[in-house]
């Protein structure tokens, strides 16, 4: 897929509409907050960084100042982990945690996300955004033999991705990954409007909302989560219009659009499912399965919500690594004919 035709283009602009993505994102970026609590939530997420092995870093590609994450030896095959709506970089620190060790990670804060700045007119939808997270890994020169991980919205862009650029995408990793889906029946899919209810716009929204996206929410200190509840409230208006966004483009499309996506991807593919998903039910990975050509059984964590990359990083971690492991010595079948496709 290299110039997405327009159905296809208008569909995976809609990609979004069932992710209903944390909106616990802990950025830090324009915060009319006291200094002293944004202080204390940038302490806490260097401290965070720091103990996965990631150091914080920037770079200008085009028009996008991209804000990244980088841990582990560029000497190791390099893992792109891709956050989802109104997420950041920092929702994998507790996963990339476990893969420092073993392999190149690379977390970026997507564009109108996190600390990644873009013009104002920057086109965020799935196409242009995937194009440009391309670009991104062009310059910082890790796109050969990538292993692309997304959750929720990431997850539909790093299919997106695994379908643009098969030559170089080495595995696909799927975390609660978004979709147009016909065994969709969460209330999130059915009415998407439903989503401005996982919006922070109020004092005590993220308790509730964090209860909502997640079977257990991890515990935070209260100064963390005070400081990350202000800067929510702060970005509700932008959140609110997105939605009304996608709520109209959803009335447009279908899972047919979506098959059509998922059955080019080439690369070997793990699905993984928090059971107790609110947002995107469970009963959707095994059609995600059935749609990917190499695809495993999906891995279903019991107990877990819709962010398993905060409620369970050692177990995600604990699949994911078997899994790379394996596909590092697995040849691209577009270059080797006699690996089966299926």
């Amino acid at each position: 897929m290299t110039q997405p035709g327009s159905n296809f283009s208008r569909f995976v602009r809609n990609l979004c509409l069932v992710t209903a993505c944390c909106f616990t994102g802990m950025a830090v970026a324009q915060s009319t907050k006291p200094n002293t609590e944004k202080i204390n939530l940038q302490n806490y997420l260097v401290q965070e960084r720091n103990e996965a092995g990631l150091k914080a870093r920037t770079i200008q590609v085009g028009e996008i100042s991209w804000a990244y994450n980088e841990g582990g030896s560029r000497q190791k095959p390099t893992i792109l982990l891709i956050h989802g709506l109104a997420g950041n970089r920092d929702n994998w620190n507790r996963v990339a945690h476990f893969l420092t060790p073993y392999y190149h990670v690379i977390i970026p804060d997507l564009p109108n996300n996190g600390e990644t700045r873009t013009p104002e007119n920057f086109d965020a939808s799935v196409p242009n955004v995937t194009e440009s997270l391309r670009r991104f890994v062009e310059a910082i020169d890790v796109e050969d033999k990538l292993n692309v991980a997304g959750h929720s919205l990431g997850g539909s862009i790093a299919t997106v991705y695994a379908s643009q650029y098969p030559f170089d995408t080495q595995s696909l990793f799927l975390l609660n990954s978004a979709g147009i889906y016909t065994q969709a029946k969460t209330r999130y899919s059915k009415d998407p409007v439903t989503l401005k209810q996982l919006i922070v716009s109020k004092p005590g929204d993220l308790e509730q909302v964090m209860h909502r996206v997640m079977q257990n929410p991890p515990s935070l200190p209260n100064a963390v989560k005070s400081a990350q509840e202000n800067y929510l409230i702060t970005q509700a208006a932008k959140n609110g219009k997105l939605i009304d966004q996608l709520v109209a483009l959803n009335r447009i499309y279908t899972p047919e659009s979506f098959a059509r996506l998922t059955r080019t991807v080439e690369a070997p593919t793990l699905i993984l499912w928090g059971k107790q998903d609110k947002i995107i039910n469970v009963e959707v990975a095994n059609e995600l399965k059935s749609l990917l050509k190499r695809a495993e059984a999906p891995v279903i964590l019991n107990n877990v919500g819709h962010m398993p990359i905060l409620e369970a990083e050692q177990e995600v971690a604990a699949y994911y690594l078997p899994f790379l492991a394996k596909t590092q010595k697995m040849k691209n079948p577009l270059a080797d004919k006699l690996i089966p496709l299926n």
